[in-house]
């Protein structure tokens, strides 16, 4: 008797911070303050996890570990929640991965909430690229990427990169190609961070 192989499931994690005046949108909060910071980072998840509602099999990952009550108002029915861990970034995505191919996931996909302007379609095109490339990225336009995605584990991809700084995307690159991995790149993306990158959002809630 012949056993099916089982049927790989995609993945999306969306890794948010639970919204506390001081710690989210920091560079932000220079311009409007602690306060009003906060209710932008809000209004940007929101819009974020609106677009993305259609999706099943999506995480809600969270930091700080104890925020699930504050996180649980953007969980849309299926959804799950989950704490990122300890760690740095590279760490508690590594973390996030490790634990999304132990249960079973087969193309996993990871999104930082900075990035208003991702789509279902994108999602989709990154797990689709996902059956025949190593390593899906999607750019930044200030050097990092908004989307990383992986059908199996690379831990390399993770450790000791510099976060934080316009080097992401380029040492993600290079250890990619220093290991053989076959990358694809989707659209460049800009996060909102900037007083003037907020302004864009908002007009373009205007339309």
């Amino acid at each position: 008797m012949q056993h099916r192989s089982p049927v790989l499931q995609n993945k999306l994690i969306i890794f948010v911070k639970a919204p506390r005046p001081g710690t989210v949108k920091t560079r932000l909060a220079q311009a409007l303050g602690a306060e009003a910071a906060c209710a932008a980072y809000g209004q940007l998840v929101q819009k974020l996890l609106g677009q993305l509602s259609p999706l099943k099999r999506v995480q809600l990952r969270f930091t700080p570990d104890d925020a699930r009550e504050e996180i649980k108002p953007w969980q849309a029915a299926g959804w799950e929640l989950q704490p990122q861990g300890k760690g740095d970034l590279g760490r508690r995505l590594q973390t996030a991965f490790e634990q999304a191919f132990m249960e079973g996931a087969g193309r996993v996909v990871v999104i930082g909430s900075d990035c208003p302007a991702v789509t279902t379609d994108d999602i989709r095109m990154a797990w689709d690229a996902l059956q025949r490339d190593d390593v899906v990225l999607g750019p930044a336009r200030d050097g990092g990427y908004w989307l990383i995605g992986l059908h199996k584990e690379h831990p390399e991809l993770f450790e000791d990169i510099s976060w934080s700084t316009d080097a992401v995307l380029e040492e993600t690159l290079l250890r990619a190609r220093t290991a053989g991995l076959k990358v694809r790149r989707l659209r460049q993306l800009s996060d909102v961070d900037t007083i003037s990158s907020w302004k864009e959002f908002l007009a373009g809630l205007q339309k």
